[in-house]
């Protein structure tokens, strides 16, 4: 039992990543970040927060959805974020950006 919670406790410092996309051109990575829920410590809960590298002015951009995975295992909470493909990951960056 001890090997999830190391792995969770990573996954919160960084994130796992998941994907990497293009938007308005520019890339941006996609990383899966757990959050713990007192109320159901045995479920793996995690966000997906963006990443994009510095642009032609030097500055980054982060954005990140509410928790939308909710596994009953490490592994399984990985694997359903990684089955989401570019046009997926794109829907959430945009719903996660804010208006211009």
């Amino acid at each position: 039992m001890s090997a999830p919670q190391h792995s969770r406790t990573t996954s919160q410092v960084g994130g796992v990543h998941v994907g990497t996309i293009a938007h308005e051109g520019l890339l941006w990575d996609a990383y899966l970040e757990f959050a713990d829920d007192p109320r159901r410590p045995l479920s793996f809960r995690g966000r997906v927060r963006f990443d994009r590298a510095a642009g032609p002015d030097g500055a980054g951009e982060s954005a990140q959805t509410t928790v939308i995975i909710i596994e009953e295992s490490y592994e399984e909470a990985i694997a359903k974020a990684r089955s989401m493909d570019d046009r997926q990951l794109s829907a959430l960056l945009r719903s996660a950006l804010p208006e211009k």
